[in-house]
């Protein structure tokens, strides 16, 4: 370590769990999908070997905690439970040995269920209303008893779907099965189990807040029977593994939660409806004295799910206060998460503040970034932009619960930025057999990110890009202030590029791609704004011109058009002082399976927080005269006050050249998506040249 800045020196120092002793203070936190036990699969259980691969990566890169994702106490297919597969555990104990051979040590993540948090994709609502359909398919599946809950509840993914109570024996099933899996676990050389969790809203979070569990039994009312599910948990695995063997907790400290389906932004003045700091101190204490050794710990629940999944509108170290705050009430070990910066964590450690740093989806975006850190060769780590499209990919709007595809629903945890996570088998990188020559159009991300898979496979690339720089419309798409992630992945592209022999022609635009005398071309070319035929609409200013600050903008905005740019935009001006209004013809602001619920939840409760004016299902008619005409769908014509109007309202494909027997169109020229299906669609092109 000879080269690392002397900064980050306290992440590198020993500490323990109970007696356990990790190497580090960096903790791979968990994530849904990558439990090292495939629950999703319609086979049920059974030992998963590409999260395998993917945490022996981690281990080889200096991490010194590996907390896999979740693995339900009983699996979503075929309702097995986890201890049943002992085949799986055998193959476990040999896992642990590789990892333990690279100095890192691993906890495993046990789920006593998700309750009214479960994220039904929306083909199962219907199924979860039909008894009798219900009852066919429970074998396979019981809906019902994965959104079974403390009470009676609405779900918090489809208004149509009531969530039934969970019966004291389903209680006494599941815990009775976290102590049989513990013991296994432990047999396994694992070294130690994380109980997940009074945090983020799931089952036993529910359970410990008042507004979720309105039971009369001993699992309710008092603040000891709210909280009794999980403290009967830990003793039973003490009781069956003994106290020597650690039990970490994944928690939150606060919920951050106004009402049902509806969070607290950062510094928003708020009642607290779920567990507030006074009470969150006596329940951190009383769960450790209860017989937890450590608390993994963030804020939010899935009401206010951008607290424990931070999108990049959120603050780094967002969670930072309220975790160091928690660790003054309690002895055993305190992790923080959320958008943790290394700097800001080892500095947090050294003052005593925390005692690990809680990292995730930066595992995702690069998975030597530890590695890196000690090399002293940050600017080569690749940045989680927090942008969710490929790690947690949920997306809900009104009248749709969960529009994430099932495919998806069962491969979370993979990374927009990054094909090969999680996806080892499928995108990765081979030799080329022949030797190209290949000319690349465009260099935006997909235009460079098809260069540097096809150098990397051995090919001869030129990169033709018509403009003085590189980085495509995500230049404008980074503009704003709290993209800073986003323009620190443009700059690693341009650096990435560098270190390959990829021949860069910039100020050169490409009419005539077979005069390029290329093998094969990849058309890179991105896409055009879309207009709208309003009477005005000339005077508008476009998305991009007003991102890159070509144009300027007055004090009352109006944008024409909802979804995540405009919703961005929006979001922007108002931290810029200025009063933005969005007019969007959807029933919903971002009414779109390609934008992830914690990103659109935090846009949506901040313009309510700050009530932004949103007309919904309404069209602008006219832009005339430091006014717009906006129209409602039962005919109603308001006028909004405008001393500028920016139009986001989508784009077209402009391909350079249509696809053909050598070249290949990618990205936003092939059809406009986001960063996942620029990326993706890159690799898919490029493994195949």
């Amino acid at each position: 370590m000879d080269n690392m800045d002397a900064k980050y020196q306290a992440l590198f120092t020993p500490w323990k769990i109970g007696n356990v002793e990790i190497k580090n203070r960096i903790v791979l936190c968990p994530m849904g999908g990558t439990s090292l036990f495939g629950w999703m699969e319609k086979t049920g259980n059974h030992f998963d070997k590409e999260a395998a691969k993917f945490f022996i990566e981690k281990a080889k890169n200096n991490v010194g905690l590996i907390i896999p994702g979740i693995a339900p106490i009983k699996s979503t297919f075929m309702g097995q439970w986890l201890y049943e597969n002992k085949k799986m555990f055998k193959e476990l104990k040999e896992f642990m040995k590789e990892i333990h051979s690279y100095g890192a040590k691993l906890f495993v993540q046990i789920t006593a269920g998700m309750g009214r948090s479960w994220a039904i994709p929306t083909p199962l609502v219907m199924l979860h209303n039909m008894p009798v359909v219900g009852s066919l398919i429970k074998p396979i599946m019981d809906i019902k008893y994965q959104s079974a809950s403390p009470s009676e509840l609405p779900s918090r993914w489809s208004d149509k779907v009531t969530c039934r109570a969970m019966t004291v024996k389903e209680i006494k099933e599941i815990i009775d099965a976290f102590a049989k899996t513990a013991a296994l676990l432990k047999e396994a050389d694992v070294d130690g189990v994380e109980v997940h969790a009074v945090h983020e809203g799931y089952l036993l979070d529910q359970f410990s807040l008042k507004y979720t569990n309105k039971r009369t039994d001993e699992y309710g009312g008092s603040f000891e029977n709210r909280y009794r599910f999980a403290v009967d948990i830990v003793k039973a695995i003490k009781a069956t593994c003994g106290e020597d063997y650690p039990v970490s907790l994944r928690y939150s400290v606060e919920s951050k939660v106004k009402d049902f389906c509806v969070g607290a932004i950062p510094g928003e003045d708020y009642v607290e409806i779920g567990r507030d700091m006074a009470e969150s101190e006596k329940a951190a204490k009383y769960l450790q004295d209860a017989g937890y050794d450590m608390l993994n710990a963030d804020n939010g629940t899935y009401d206010s799910w951008y607290w424990a999944h931070p999108p990049m509108y959120m603050p780094q170290n967002c969670n930072l206060e309220d975790v160091a705050h928690i660790k003054k009430v309690v002895d055993i070990p305190v992790v923080c998460a959320g958008r943790m910066e290394p700097d800001v964590g080892a500095k947090a450690i050294e003052e005593g503040l925390i005692d690990g740093l809680g990292v995730a989806r930066q595992f995702l975006a690069d998975a030597e970034w530890v590695t890196k850190l000690i090399d002293n060769r940050l600017e080569d780590i690749r940045p989680c932009i927090c942008c969710h499209n490929a790690c947690f990919n949920m997306a809900h709007y009104k009248g749709v619960a969960n529009a994430q595809s099932i495919h998806d629903a069962s491969h979370i945890a993979r990374c927009a930025l990054n094909p090969t996570v999680m996806q080892s088998n499928k995108y990765k990188l081979i030799p080329a057999k022949k030797a190209k020559k290949v000319a690349v159009i465009g260099g935006g991300i997909g235009g460079m990110e098809a260069a540097i898979v096809c150098a990397k496979r051995g090919h001869s690339v030129t990169l033709y890009e018509k403009s003085d720089k590189l980085g495509g419309v995500f230049i404008a798409a980074a503009a704003p202030e709290f993209k800073e992630k986003d323009k620190a992945l443009i700059t690693w592209y341009r650096r990435e590029i560098t270190k390959y022999p990829i021949e860069v022609k910039l100020n050169t635009e490409v009419k005539d791609v077979q005069a390029l005398g290329a093998d094969e071309v990849i058309v890179a070319t991105g896409a055009k704004a879309r207009k709208l035929p309003i009477k005005g609409a000339e005077t508008a200013v476009e998305a991009v011109e007003y991102l890159l600050g070509e144009k300027e903008v007055g004090e009352n905005v109006v944008i024409i058009g909802g979804g995540l740019t405009g919703c961005e935009i929006a979001y922007d001006l108002y931290n810029k002082g200025k009063k933005p209004v969005i007019v969007e013809t959807q029933h919903d602001l971002m009414v779109s399976a390609k934008v992830p619920f914690p990103n659109s939840s935090y846009l949506r409760d901040f313009f309510n927080a700050k009530k932004v004016p949103v007309y919904l299902e309404s069209m602008v008619k006219e832009i005339a005269n430091g006014t717009v005409k906006v129209a409602g769908k039962d005919g109603s014509v308001v006028e909004v006050n405008a001393d500028s109007v920016i139009m986001s309202v989508g784009y077209i494909p402009t391909p350079v050249a249509p696809k053909g027997r050598n070249v290949h169109v990618i990205g936003d020229a092939k059809a406009v998506g986001s960063l996942r299906t620029v990326i993706w669609g890159a690799w898919d092109v490029a493994m195949k040249i």
